[in-house]
Parts: C-alpha cells; sequence; structure tokens
C-alpha cells in the first residue's frame, strides 16, 4: 500500500482550509485517510502561528513508515524543519515557446536588413 502525506481541502466556497492527512495513495483527495497530521487555513496572514499546524513527531513516524509527501506538504516540512526538500531549477521553463522565438529571430532579421540597407543608402 503506498502511503502519500497530502492535503484534503475543507472549508466553503472560497474559503479553502486544508487538512494534511496519511492517506492510501488510491484514496480520492477529500476521501479516507488513516490519519490526520496537521492542518493549514491559506486564509490566514503568513507570518500566523496557526496558518500551518503540523504534528511533527507523527510526521516523522509515518515518514519513516514510507509514506511519501506530496510537494506542497514538503514545502510545510522544510519550514519546519521535519523534512528536507532540494530546490528546484529548470531554466528551461523560462525560455520563451516555439512560435515566440520564430517571431523574435524574424523581428532581428528585419532590424538587420534595415540597418544595412540605412548603411548602403549612405
Amino acid at each position: 500500500m503506498a502511503l502519500k502525506i497530502r492535503l484534503a481541502r475543507g472549508g466553503s466556497k472560497k474559503r479553502p482550509y486544508y487538512h494534511v492527512v496519511v492517506a492510501d495513495a488510491r484514496s480520492p483527495r477529500d476521501g479516507r485517510f488513516l490519519e490526520k497530521l496537521g492542518s493549514w487555513n491559506p486564509m490566514l496572514a503568513k507570518d500566523d502561528a496557526k496558518r500551518v499546524e503540523l504534528n511533527a513527531e507523527r510526521i516523522k513516524h509515518w515518514l519513516d513508515n514510507g509514506a511519501q509527501p506530496t510537494d506542497r506538504v514538503l514545502r510545510f516540512l522544510n519550514e519546519a524543519g521535519v523534512a528536507t526538500r532540494e530546490a528546484k531549477n529548470n531554466p528551461e521553463k523560462a525560455k520563451p515557446g516555439k512560435k515566440a522565438q520564430e517571431r523574435t529571430a524574424e523581428k532581428a532579421q528585419k532590424a538587420a536588413d534595415a540597418a544595412e540597407a540605412a548603411a548602403s543608402a549612405e
């Protein structure tokens, strides 16, 4: 059984509240879970102490038993000092798409042609 430490959404429409739970990876997001490990209230200020509440002892227990945290939960655990999250680096993501690269190349070619025409006219 693959275990995940993930978020289960609660709260009303446009007022989200999440429980940090450990659940079978095959169960639905808000469905059955094994244990509630904490909570996250994104409506609170980022510096509020009650924004993220975690039971570090139980989280360590589940991590030792093979539970895999999701990326968002791993961010919380990294801030709490329970687990470490490697910084991700994807330099390809910042590059423009294929069409945008074609447009910039075309624009640069037109500018070069115009400069050449101006230089030959003198």
